[in-house]
């Protein structure tokens, strides 16, 4: 059985897309949960992933790292991962991409953190943009394959990557249009979504710089997690 090594719940958004993705999928793993170290987290990590990062997928003696390559390597294994249109494909190839290398404002201001609630006040220029194209690249592909999920009628590795993105906008309010809106509450009903939301509020950790990031953010509202 595959082993897929993550981080905290409520802050690991890489973690997060793999996970997601085999639970919908229904492909079996068993998880293995280190949570981030105070400083840095590199040395604990390295104990099971070349690059003291997670996550890593581990498969007999094979280790597979970082989240792109972990969804190519389940994609050789097992159907579903990617639309079996090639158009639908190639769409959703390049959302992942895009998603993998960009939105770095998004990122950065609005980091994941499953249980803050914070209202971005002032938004800056890079992050009304990458809303925007975010918008544009959801609305692109609902109208192209037809919904409701972003490549087709069934849930594959672009939702699993922009899973991370819904939680982000339940935390900081972001304000989006009507059909992002609903397609981010689509994937916040997903049984995987919500597993992983319930057991990202249960945890006890706490790690300063994800938590002075969030709250950098704007206005702190509330705070859903349990008691450390």
């Amino acid at each position: 059985m595959y082993r897929l090594h993550i981080a905290n719940k409520n802050y690991s958004s890489w973690s997060l897309r793999p996970w997601l993705l085999m639970r919908e999928l229904e492909i079996p793993f068993a998880e293995r949960l280190t949570p981030f170290d105070a400083g840095s987290s590199w040395a604990s990590f390295r104990a099971f992933s070349p690059t003291g990062k997670v996550p890593c997928l581990i498969d007999g003696e094979l280790a597979v790292w970082d989240s792109l390559a972990i969804v190519e390597y389940l994609a050789e294994r097992h159907a579903g991962v990617w639309p079996e249109d090639s158009a639908a494909r190639a769409w959703a190839r390049s959302a992942c991409a895009e998603m993998h290398s960009g939105f770095s404002a998004l990122r950065g201001e609005c980091p994941m953190n499953c249980g803050l609630r914070v209202r971005v006040t002032t938004p800056s220029t890079p992050l009304r943009h990458d809303l925007a194209r975010l918008e544009e690249l959801w609305q692109q592909g609902l109208e192209a394959f037809g919904g409701p999920f972003l490549a087709g009628e069934a849930f594959s590795a672009v939702d699993a990557f922009f899973a991370p993105v819904a939680f982000r906008v339940q935390g900081f309010e972001l304000a989006l249009g009507p059909s992002a809106r609903d397609y981010v509450e689509r994937l916040l009903a997903r049984p995987g979504m919500q597993d992983w939301y319930r057991a990202a509020l249960a945890e006890p950790w706490r790690d300063e710089p994800h938590e002075r990031e969030a709250l950098a953010a704007g206005e702190w509202l509330a705070d859903h997690r349990c008691a450390p």
